[in-house]
């Protein structure tokens, strides 16, 4: 049986597939040949990521498959519905890169609390004329522990993130409205472990208590962050997007960040992607990353082999 993971896998997922006998297809396929490609090599399922969209139709063109499969979180580029449906098999894999998205955040909050983002452009090219202005400059920075992080989305990237974040000594306050509590247990490298009980909190008390926000929702109809939103928050609060490009209205962080109600903001989605706004790409308050939360070779790792056991135990 044949598997084309048309976004690339992992060679761990290769290797337990092709141990379960089945034959993997890393070749990249153009959207518009991919219904062709799986009816003549008699595809069953298909992997994907973000870069390949499977719509309605290619699940009505392309009777042969049997799963089709999303190395990732979020499916919003898979009519998913629509599938199961027609009587596909639908997988993701939730778990697998959630602590991946959890260091990626923290990794642009420290960089913005010292402005790493900023120095690190800076430095090659005044580094060695305005030593003493770049220090005067970039000598405010501040420290996240004892700060409060507000997470939205509580899920298992949310939690990852407040895991994160209970480490590094910050106070911890969540939104989600389909979750009133969440036990998290900390792991440390001895074997102890620690459980903290986030209760969670309205959108509004979050906005208004945190330094540091943090989104991990899914796509939906109506902004998350808009204009009201941004009024809500304390001055100089830091935010970073790592969830889906929209959930945030880009204009109205702009804006934020021209008044000074946001200090710093740290994107790793946009809303027109693969082509952010050119304001943004250029904005010096702004902390950039090209849509790469999950890609570490461990997130992917297990990406790979998570895909291979749910279809190992699918098709058997």
């Amino acid at each position: 049986m044949k598997i084309l993971a048309n976004d690339g896998i992992s060679k761990s997922g290769i290797e337990a597939l092709e141990q379960a006998g089945y034959e993997v297809i890393t070749t990249t396929v153009a959207q518009e040949q991919l219904i062709d490609y799986i009816n003549q090599n008699n595809i069953a399922v298909l992997l994907v990521r973000s870069a390949t969209t499977v719509r309605k139709d290619v699940i009505d063109a392309c009777p042969g498959l049997k799963i089709i499969g999303r190395g990732g979180v979020g499916m919003d580029n898979i009519d998913v519905e629509y599938a199961r449906s027609k009587g596909l098999h639908v997988i993701n894999t939730p778990a697998a890169s959630s602590h991946s998205v959890a260091e990626l955040v923290f990794g642009h909050f420290y960089g913005l609390a010292r402005f790493l983002h900023h120095s690190n452009r800076e430095m090659p090219l005044e580094g060695d004329s305005n030593f003493k202005g770049l220090k005067k400059a970039y000598s405010k920075g501040i420290e996240l522990k004892g700060k409060t992080l507000g997470v939205l989305g509580f899920g298992r990237i949310g939690q990852a993130t407040a895991k994160v974040a209970l480490g590094a000594g910050m106070k911890v306050v969540a939104f989600d409205p389909y979750l009133e509590k969440a036990n998290l247990q900390l792991e440390f490298f001895d074997g102890q472990k620690v459980t903290f009980e986030i209760t969670t909190v309205s959108k509004e008390e979050v906005l208004r208590q945190a330094d540091f926000i943090t989104l991990h929702v899914p796509a939906q109809k109506d902004y998350v962050i808009d204009e009201k939103e941004f009024n809500m928050m304390k001055e100089g609060v830091i935010l970073a997007n790592a969830a889906r490009g929209g959930v945030v209205n880009e204009v109205a962080l702009v804006k934020a960040i021209e008044s000074g109600k946001v200090a710093g903001a740290a994107l790793d989605v946009f809303e027109k992607e693969p082509k952010p706004e050119i304001q943004l790409l250029m904005n010096a308050s702004l902390s950039l990353t090209p849509h790469t939360g999950a890609a570490t070779n461990e997130a992917q790792d297990r990406i790979g082999t998570e895909l291979a056991s749910q279809i190992v135990s699918i098709l058997g």
